[in-house]
């Protein structure tokens, strides 16, 4: 019996021992076959690239990118003992009250974002801050359950976005245009919809994001070495503008002054070199602040310099009489009936301002005669007045470096062999064109016959300071030399003696032509105008063309009370600026 129960001792020993090992086979083969859940000897950082930055071409930055960072803790691993310090800490770097750090700690047990909208230089100090906690083990390691490893997880400084800043506000507007922002993968983004931000927006963009993966040391920091991989971040290009900051926010000021002094909707002013092309002002005096657009700013979103399409009046006539100088049709001194200031030609009645029995042809220019200009425009046939008006840019893009322009319109050659419609056409109405055209058209005439294209866009500029010009689009020449000349010439006498008058600057060779022309409402003309003055103001080394846009003035609808007082505005504040010289 006492044997019996020795060899069922032996016998359960025996079971329980095998038991013991076939679980503790099980347990190794498990370990063997599943992955190990072992720290990471690697770590992998990235970094955003950001937007390029639109300068003046005085080097401002008139439009720039700041990148934002959001500060992220998690509270289960702060030391309760060293929690006052890690606030107080914080609280300093970050600017953030103790008190309130501590709210946002208490209102969460696991990770809690402690600031958003971290500028770049602050979240630089930050992440200082995090390696010195970690150093002096303000944050504890503990065991994370699912895995069984031990791990610190300290303070993080995230890139979140970036946002587009506007140091000097309404400047340039609208033409600088502005962006939205979009969210991708947590990241806000920035996009431009408007002006030189959208007709740039791929130039402006970042090009590679950053990216850096290596073994790390005990802070998870990537060691430098040949084993590591980097990829540069690559910023979009910075934009080189051809528009001084100095000259532009004072023309500005002074439109401001003179839409309140004329009562105007709005008053448009652009200057540009007549030989290159570089533009120097694009100024209106409805602007707005890119950052925080009103309902009220929603008129204002479009630059008018391109998108606001009108009758041009009367400063179309010295493009009409080029063409006739040009195809040898007149003569400056041939007389031209002015039928007392009344005219009828069909059923069409045309009037002008001042009364004129016999004028000179050049002096229906110098005086603003629509019934002269009408007479002469007949001179010309359809297909003449027409493949004119198109040499002369008019219903074509005015400029590269803008999007969505209304180009306007002209009519066909076959209409324009009606004489009606070529009588009014002749001095600016029955057609349509924007600021930036009629600069452009009116630049032959102060570059010997060679029409240029408005240019805003300098150079292009890589993070490490390469710059890329971008080259003049190539002048086209409209007239000859000899007409262009002889309209240089009227364009004089015409400010000297004529509508201009109010223009002159002594020193200067200024020259230039008014025009009025009513505001057509619902399909009719109605008592509200537009007046213009376009022109150049020349000293012995420089030569700019200017143009003057008022928008329903209700102090005067006359050109030479609106728009050619605030062009001799201009004129004087290029002087002060050293941009013209008078001679003395």
């Amino acid at each position: 019996m006492t044997n019996h129960n020795k060899s069922k001792k032996i016998l359960l020993l025996y079971t329980l021992i095998t038991l013991a090992f076939i679980v503790f086979l099980s347990v190794m083969f498990l370990t063997a076959i599943n992955p190990r859940r072992m720290p990471s000897l690697y770590s992998i950082e990235s970094s955003y690239a950001q937007r390029g930055s639109i300068i003046s071409a005085d080097g401002f930055h008139i439009a720039t990118t700041k990148k934002l960072y959001k500060a992220v803790v998690n509270t289960r691993y702060i030391d309760p003992q060293k929690k006052e310090l890690f606030v107080q800490l914080f609280s300093i770097y970050s600017g953030m009250s103790p008190k309130e750090i501590k709210k946002r700690i208490a209102k969460k047990r696991g990770v809690v974002v402690l600031s958003y909208n971290i500028p770049q230089i602050q979240a630089h100090y930050l992440k200082k801050l995090a390696y010195e906690l970690r150093r002096f083990k303000v944050f504890m390691e503990l065991k994370n359950s699912k895995t069984g490893m031990r791990s610190v997880h300290g303070l993080s400084i995230i890139e979140s976005g970036e946002s587009r800043e506007y140091p000097y506000g309404k400047l340039l507007t609208p033409v600088l245009g502005y962006p939205i922002k979009f969210e991708e993968d947590g990241y806000t983004h920035i996009k431009g919809v408007q002006g030189l931000e959208k007709r740039y927006d791929g130039e402006l963009s970042p090009i590679q994001d950053g990216y850096s993966r290596g073994k790390r040391d005990v802070n998870s920091y990537i060691i430098l070495n040949k084993e590591s991989f980097t990829k540069a971040k690559i910023n979009g290009y910075d934009i080189k503008l051809t528009i001084p900051v100095s000259l532009q926010i004072r023309i500005e000021k002074m439109l401001d002054s003179m839409k309140k002094e004329f009562k105007a909707k709005e008053i448009l002013l652009a200057i540009m070199d007549s030989s290159t092309g570089k533009v120097l002002v694009m100024a209106s005096s409805n602007r707005y602040l890119p950052k925080s657009i009103k309902k009220s700013d929603y008129p204002s979103l479009n630059a008018a310099m391109t998108k606001y399409s009108f009758e041009p009046g009367s400063v179309i006539k010295p493009i009409t009489f080029s063409l006739l100088l040009e195809h040898k049709l007149v003569n400056p001194y041939d007389l031209v009936n002015g039928h007392n200031g009344r005219f009828k030609m069909g059923r069409k009645l045309i009037t002008d301002e001042h009364k004129f029995d016999w004028l000179s042809a050049q002096n229906v220019i110098v005086y603003s005669s629509n019934i002269g200009m009408a007479q002469l425009a007949q001179k010309l046939s359809g297909y003449e007045f027409y493949n004119g008006l198109r040499k002369f840019g008019f219903a074509q893009k005015s400029t590269p470096d803008l999007i969505y322009e209304r180009v306007g319109s002209i009519p066909s050659s076959k209409r324009l062999e009606n004489k009606i419609y070529k009588a009014t056409c002749s001095y600016g109405y029955g057609m349509r064109a924007n600021l930036m055209q009629l600069l452009r058209a009116y630049s032959a005439f102060n570059n010997s016959g060679v029409m240029v294209y408005p240019k805003i866009v300098d150079s292009l500029i890589d993070q490490y300071g390469q710059i890329k010009k971008i080259p003049n689009e190539e002048g086209v020449r409209v007239i000859k030399n000899t007409t262009a000349a002889r309209m240089k010439k009227i364009l004089i006498k015409t400010v000297n003696k004529g509508t201009g008058k109010k223009a002159i600057t002594a020193g200067l060779e200024i020259g230039g032509k008014t025009g009025t022309a009513h505001i057509v409402e619902k399909g009719k003309y109605v008592r509200k105008y537009n007046t213009t003055f376009m022109g150049f103001a020349n000293d012995a080394k420089h030569k700019y063309t200017i143009g003057v846009v008022v928008v329903e003035p209700k102090k005067s609808q006359f050109a030479s009370q609106t728009a050619v007082p605030a062009f001799k505005k201009a004129v004087d504040i290029m002087i002060e600026e050293s941009y013209l010289k008078p001679k003395n």
